[in-house]
């Protein structure tokens, strides 16, 4: 492929990086950096990753950067940190999100600890109905963890970072990618798995957010797995806290068991708002968002300031900068067009219960 060609496809049609103000870093990943970015079309505020090519092809990573983009165009929620645009230049590749003012929850969870049950339900209770969404649309998350979860400006919870996220049917009995603490028994196994994986994960966070601590604990991923193939975990009478109800327990103690098809949810996310202790949430009045919700961090200051600082720029050593070109070719994305009609085709995930 000539020069004149791949600039034709870098050169994303109708939006680039010119077209933001980037304001401060807010984040990082394994690829790069997260900005606090003002659009110089309309002064909307958004989050952009900015991600090196290099480092995902040293990664072996770029089919799971393609996939995250190519599912983010399938989905839109307001439960989701919804894509809004993504483009690319030679260096690196553009994701413009929703900017989340709350922070994410592991932020919270490090200042807290611990939070009360109303807190705990509601928060359990927005993760639910995005993975309600994902669900019914054939998507599992497959790494509902904190560090994904972000607040919005009104204290709701959204659901962010489809890296490893893939549509339901596909073998994945090889796959164990995740993050130990919150990765299901049949994940660590290497064993086929479903939707149950992530509401594994959300009964590992309720058990955070009441005890102040992941229910199997270990150095590395090892330990955490044979820590699982000891014993299951469950909350008994006495491990209750006082203010919190035995119904929040059995929740939990039902999102956790090592069985995924004895796992609440394995029947569909129906069954898991239906359990007692959901029996008091009003659905529809918290996907109009209409509730107020029972924790509200402040909209300012709730990144860590020393992400700034952690990242390092990758040399392009070892990679042809120009011959890798031919891996992203097509990565683009314009909400403005592209969600058009996306209410007839996805919206199902949309209605309250």
């Amino acid at each position: 492929m000539g020069n004149s060609e791949l600039k034709t496809d870098i050169t994303t049609p109708g939006i680039g990086r010119r077209d933001f103000k980037l304001e401060k870093v807010i984040g990082r990943g394994g690829f790069g950096k997260v900005w606090k970015a003002e659009s110089r079309r309309n002064s909307r505020i958004f989050a952009m990753k900015e991600m090196l090519k290099s480092r995902i092809v040293k990664k072996n990573s770029v089919q799971s950067v393609l996939n995250e983009r190519m599912l983010l165009s399938l989905i839109k929620h307001p439960f989701i940190v919804n894509m809004q645009y993504a483009f690319q230049d030679r260096l690196n590749l553009y994701l413009v999100m929703d900017l989340m003012t709350g922070g994410d929850l592991r932020y919270h969870i490090g200042k807290k600890m611990k939070f009360n049950e109303i807190q705990t339900k509601f928060i359990i209770s927005c993760i639910l109905m995005g993975l309600e969404y994902l669900h019914i649309n054939g998507i599992i998350h497959r790494d509902i963890k904190p560090e994904n979860l972000v607040f919005d400006n009104k204290g709701y919870l959204r659901i962010t970072d489809f890296g490893i996220a893939h549509m339901l049917g596909k073998d994945n009995a090889e796959d164990s990618s995740g993050t130990p603490g919150y990765m299901s028994p049949e994940v660590m196994l290497r064993k086929s798995h479903g939707i149950e994986t992530d509401y594994f994960a959300l009964g590992a966070i309720a058990y955070e957010c009441m005890q102040g601590r992941r229910p199997y604990l270990g150095k590395n991923r090892k330990e955490i797995r044979d820590q699982m193939l000891i014993r299951q975990v469950q909350l008994k009478r006495s491990d209750v806290p006082k203010d919190w109800s035995l119904e929040s327990a059995d929740f939990i103690n039902k999102l956790l068991q090592r069985n995924p098809k004895e796992r609440l949810g394995s029947n569909g996310p129906q069954e898991v708002k239906n359990h007692a202790w959901l029996a008091d949430m009003e659905w529809r009045k918290l996907m109009e968002k209409s509730l107020d919700s029972p924790y509200k961090p402040d909209l300012e200051d709730n990144y860590d300031p020393r992400v700034a600082n952690e990242w390092k720029e990758d040399p392009e050593t070892g990679v042809d900068i120009d011959f890798i070109q031919n891996y992203f070719l097509g990565y683009h994305f314009d909400s403005s067009a592209h969600y058009q009609g996306m209410e007839s085709t996805l919206g199902q995930g949309r209605r309250a219960k």
